[in-house]
């Protein structure tokens, strides 16, 4: 079964490449999300919001898994080949490597021009912090964080839990991190009823963004310092952050690129003053945009060729326990 997941994850990884998620197409991420607000209308008052928050992200999970569960069930009972295909189909929808590129790129092209207050709003698009009054190292910074951020949430996360249970756990793992993204939120709002999705999100993410982070130090050479001190920066800095696994990416793209990612940031015009990433070796250029996305490309697909290894090699440990077993 293994060999069927990771075929299903390479077909999907070249469906997100090629097609990516067009606009006009369904979508379960929008549908999750209209689930998610309907419960959060009705059950974010009164009292018990934290077991209110539990039941709500419980119920979703299982209603996704449940579904995937059926329509991959379906797919394989007709044929190996339609069940793989359902199974592509479905984890393709959970990974958003081509969005995440093409939503740094459209930050890009105006910062490049020069054309500041352009690229500030297309900054505004994928980031919560005030955008307006940004120069051109801080529009770059905030783009480039939200690569290294999503390069595990939005790509290798969903891909390594679709290799441990196909596309059902590949839905469990986005509609769990759409309900953080949502309303795991440590605002007087969300605080209560958030809770359980921000933790279990943290849970999912906790062994991917460890392994892309390190993978990404893997497949790019630093371009200022030694690897040495690459994979000094990222196990020094990475726990920095206030998530327990954003700072795997963002320390490791600091390293590799020479820069400093974090510090000052400023939400509704409350300062956050956010922990910093990597060394300041040189200053933070628009040029830093693409570099980021090629080490999005790279850990991606280095990330794919060790699912490929890790599950082959899985699979015949399971066969040769199986064997002796049975002998």
């Amino acid at each position: 079964m293994i060999i069927y997941h990771l075929v299903s994850i390479t077909f999907a990884y070249l469906i997100d490449m090629f097609i990516g998620d067009p606009p006009d197409w369904p979508h379960p991420v929008r549908w999750i999300g209209k689930m998610i607000t309907l419960f959060e209308k009705r059950w974010n008052k009164g009292k018990f919001k934290r077991w209110k928050g539990v039941f709500m992200l419980l119920f979703i999970l299982l209603i996704v898994y449940v579904i995937a569960f059926g329509l991959v069930l379906v797919g394989y009972s007709v044929h190996p080949f339609v069940g793989v295909l359902v199974e592509s189909i479905i984890i393709s929808t959970t990974i958003a490597q081509k969005s995440l590129k093409g939503a740094a790129l459209e930050v890009y092209r105006p910062l490049r021009k020069g054309e500041l207050s352009e690229a500030r709003e297309k900054l505004s698009y994928i980031v919560g912090r005030d955008t307006a009054s940004l120069d051109e190292g801080e529009i770059a910074r905030g783009t480039i964080e939200t690569v290294a951020e999503n390069t595990s949430d939005g790509v290798t996360a969903p891909m390594f839990w679709a290799l441990i249970g196909g596309a059902p756990l590949a839905m469990v793992y986005r509609a769990a991190n759409t309900c953080d993204s949502m309303v795991g939120h440590m605002n007087e709002r969300y605080k209560q009823f958030g809770w359980a999705s921000a933790r279990w999100d943290d849970v999912m993410n906790w062994i991917p963004s460890r392994l892309t982070g390190m993978i990404m130090l893997l497949g790019q050479r630093p371009v200022s310092i030694t690897y040495k001190k690459a994979w000094t920066i990222l196990f020094r800095d990475a726990k920095k952050h206030p998530s327990p696994n954003s700072g795997w990416g963002e320390a490791a793209v600091a390293a590799i690129l020479g820069i400093q990612l974090g510090g000052i940031n400023y939400y509704q015009g409350i300062v956050s003053n956010r922990a910093k990433m990597g060394d300041p070796i040189q200053p933070i250029l628009a040029d830093h945009i693409i570099q980021a996305n090629h080490i999005l490309s790279k850990t991606v697909l280095l990330f794919l060729l060790l699912l490929w290894i890790g599950g082959i090699l899985l699979d015949l440990a399971v066969a040769w326990i199986e064997s002796s077993i049975f002998i």
